[in-house]
């Protein structure tokens, strides 16, 4: 089966270079300009996977992932020539599950490629139903709830809490986790799991800032807790 993959940028020089070498990588290729263009392909193609610049004209990347992630669970790599900081921590924290800087090698953007789709095509044997305190996941349904309450959250999120919650008291490094994440590894991008953990934080802890659920082990990484205690809901 061949993987579609939507590339969207505004600009043609790299839109073409992407095109060329991934369809040489055996990719089937579809390509937008703008957030708006790729909504309609995105929802006329139903590609596997989506790489995307953030700053385009009409429609930016921030939008089309706001927009789309609500139709869709297909993983988002995100492009951007910006070196600050927080222009790839809100991708990430809108739902985008990885970044890569421009100027960029090709090789390593097509391991991630790779990496993601191994990910989100082959599944291995879960345990259907996780539960832990008052937090029930269904791996089939893909819905979390807290008590009573469905909690949305991106798949990204979803894989995370799902890992953790499989080995309660279990202390998983940033490496691990990433690892889970995206099928293999890529030192120096580990610290993305940190923004991964606070955005599942504020969705599923009474107090994000006193988590009850998702601990931090520090200079390790991060473990369910087994011994929840407080401000359970």
């Amino acid at each position: 089966m061949i993987n579609t993959i939507l590339v969207v940028d505004d600009k043609e020089e790299l839109r073409t270079l992407l095109e060329d070498y991934l369809t040489k990588e055996g990719f089937r290729i579809v390509t937008a300009t703008s957030g708006q263009e790729a909504l309609f392909i995105a929802r006329n193609e139903k590609p596997d996977l989506v790489i995307l610049d953030l700053m385009m004209p009409e429609m930016s990347g921030y939008e089309f992932i706001r927009v789309y992630s609500k139709e869709s669970d297909i993983p988002i790599i995100i492009l951007t020539a910006k070196l600050e900081e927080s222009d790839k921590i809100l991708g990430l924290e809108m739902g985008a599950d990885d970044y890569i800087t421009k100027p960029f090698s090709m090789r390593e953007l097509t391991a991630r490629i790779r990496a993601v789709l191994r990910r989100t095509g082959k599944k291995p044997f879960k345990q259907e139903i996780l539960r832990t305190a008052d937090i029930t996941l269904n791996h089939k349904s893909h819905i979390v709830t807290i008590g009573e309450k469905h909690v949305d959250l991106t798949p990204s999120e979803f894989d995370l809490l799902a890992t953790l919650m499989s080995k309660p008291g279990q202390v998983f490094s940033r490496l691990d986790l990433l690892n889970n994440l995206q099928g293999s590894a890529f030192e120096g991008y580990e610290r993305n799991i940190d923004v991964h953990i606070r955005n599942l934080r504020a969705k599923i802890e009474p107090n994000p800032s006193d988590p009850s659920y998702i601990e931090t082990v520090y200079g390790v990484g991060y473990r369910f807790t087994t011994q929840i205690t407080k401000g359970i809901r």
